[in-house]
Formats: structure tokens, sequence, C-alpha cells
């Protein structure tokens, strides 16, 4: 299980996990790597970071970057002709998971 964006994800090798957008100037095709590293769990031996694993790293690789759909955000108060209407598409990373790293 990984931490990014202030959410978490558990993964798995192959798998795609869609995350909040990661700062700095990456493209598709870039590789990235994850050292929020909370749990590691492999049959019977489990591993609980206090709060993260120290050494662990999980690395993926980008698919796709894109925005989601728009969300309408509505401010309207009754008999005060107070109306606003706005919108927010909220940008995400499609990453594959491609490695899990040392004691994972």
């Amino acid at each position: 299980m990984i931490q990014t964006g202030g959410k978490q994800y558990p993964v798995v090798v192959g798998e795609r996990i869609k995350i909040e957008k990661l700062p700095g100037d990456l493209k598709e095709g870039d590789s990235v790597a994850f050292d929020s590293v909370l749990l590691s769990e492999s049959g019977p031996d489990t591993t609980i970071g206090t709060p993260f694993i120290k050494g662990a790293v999980v690395r993926g690789t980008i698919e796709k970057i894109g925005r989601a759909k728009k969300v309408d955000v509505v401010k309207y108060k009754a008999k005060s002709r107070y109306f606003k209407r706005r919108g927010h598409r909220q940008p995400f990373m499609e990453v594959r998971i491609t490695e899990l790293g040392p004691r994972l």
C-alpha cells in the first residue's frame, strides 16, 4: 500500500491506478517511484511501516495524463439574488505499477 497525493492506494504489479497529478514536468511513458510505502504483504509475512517502510520503493510508468469530468460547483442563497456557478476539472495521472522494490 502506497501513499501519494494525500490518499492511500493498494498496489499490485501490473495494476493501473489513477492518482492525483504529480508535480514536475512529467510526460506519458516516464517512470515514477513512490517511496511512501505504508504496508507490505507477501504471504504470511507482513511489514507495517511507522509511518513508512524504510528502503521500500514502488516503481511505475505513466500511461495517461488527463483531466477528470467536470464537476459543477453551485453557491445559492434563496430570496437574496445570490447565485454563483463554477466548474472544476481535477488533473490526474494513470500509472501502471511495474515493480515492487526491496522489502516487498
